[in-house]
């Protein structure tokens, strides 16, 4: 393993970033880090917000709290991480009619936000777009209460992948931008480089696509490597090069992009057999208990343009085709434009 002084001269020649190529590990600890770290189990926070007054014990133990609710999503059913986290989030809303400091004030501020964003991006995984979009906007007012950068910077970043997802990638570039603004200096802005170079890839502009994915780069070679990449709202370094080989497939660089797959990935053999093992994997995750259906959506349409354009006449093409017209009749708002 090449030491720290090598590790980014390496990721710099092959136009990526350190912990794309040397990953470091993650944590998931559930339950059991609150209890750890905060010597309380839920029945315990619960009780405590109940009190007149709120110490600092309490917060830490609500920060964990929310930071173990967001590491969940990708593992946790979206209807129970919806009453979880919508739970939560009316818990420490309530904590504005108590006794607070400035500073717990602000806190407590910014833990809604927090927990409001995760709610939002829930239902619009389950196809509530209403009430994601105001749900959305409640965490940006209440990040710009709280003076909090980060948290209104994830609020843009939801408006840029709402709108990304819906094909208005003109309004993802202005998402982007005005989040860049708001975070600059926080994970998030790397995320809003990638939504960037995501929408220009879609219109066609090679140009403006590497001028994004330069500028991710760039923050994210710059930035300390997250503690917990289980957390939603943490950019993982690992996967930028897969936000750039998305672009780099739209805009027509086949090679590059073939070159990212062929590193991240176990798949071997000729483009056709990909194709294919691709389209089961994308139809595996279209029947799967845990959906992001924008996210499956978007991803699941490019894949049958490809396959209606190369494979047209093949009946698992076809099968495959006819499901996701199902589930684009199920979810009809978020067909891409």
């Amino acid at each position: 393993m090449p030491n720290d002084f090598y590790q980014p001269i390496i990721a710099a020649l092959f136009g990526t970033v350190t912990r794309a190529l040397f990953p470091a590990p993650s944590r998931r600890d559930g339950d059991r880090e609150v209890l750890a770290a905060s010597g309380m189990e839920t029945l315990e926070i619960v009780s405590r917000l109940n009190r007149s007054e709120v110490d600092n014990t309490t917060l830490d133990a609500l920060r964990i709290t929310t930071d173990r609710l967001a590491s969940e999503y990708p593992f946790m059913s979206s209807e129970q991480l919806l009453i979880e986290g919508r739970q939560w989030l009316r818990r420490v809303v309530e904590l504005h009619t108590k006794s607070l400091t400035l500073a717990q004030h602000r806190e407590v501020l910014a833990l809604s936000g927090w927990l409001a964003l995760l709610v939002g991006c829930v239902e619009y995984d389950t196809g509530d777009r209403h009430a994601s979009e105001s749900t959305r906007q409640a965490a940006l007012s209440l990040a710009t209460e709280a003076d909090h950068a980060e948290v209104a910077g994830w609020a843009h970043e939801m408006r840029a992948w709402f709108a990304l997802t819906t094909g208005d990638y003109r309004g993802v570039i202005a998402a982007a931008r005005a989040g860049a603004e708001t975070a600059a200096h926080h994970g998030v802005a790397v995320q809003l480089a990638a939504q960037e170079a995501k929408a220009w890839a879609r219109l066609g502009d090679r140009r403006q696509v590497e001028v994004a994915l330069d500028k991710g780069r760039r923050m994210l070679e710059g930035m300390p490597h997250p503690e917990n990449l289980d957390n939603h709202f943490v950019v993982d370094p690992a996967k930028f090069d897969f936000y750039a080989m998305d672009c780099y497939r739209l805009v027509g660089e086949d090679t590059l992009a073939e070159e990212v797959l062929r590193v991240g990935t176990d798949f071997d053999g000729p483009i056709a057999r990909r194709c294919v093992t691709l389209k089961l994997a994308s139809r595996r995750a279209l029947e799967g208990d845990r959906q992001s259906v924008p996210s499956l959506i978007i991803t699941s349409r490019e894949l049958a343009a490809e396959m209606r354009r190369r494979y047209a006449k093949e009946p698992e093409a076809q099968d495959y085709i006819a499901l996701l017209n199902v589930l684009g009749n199920d979810k009809p708002g978020f067909l891409p434009k």
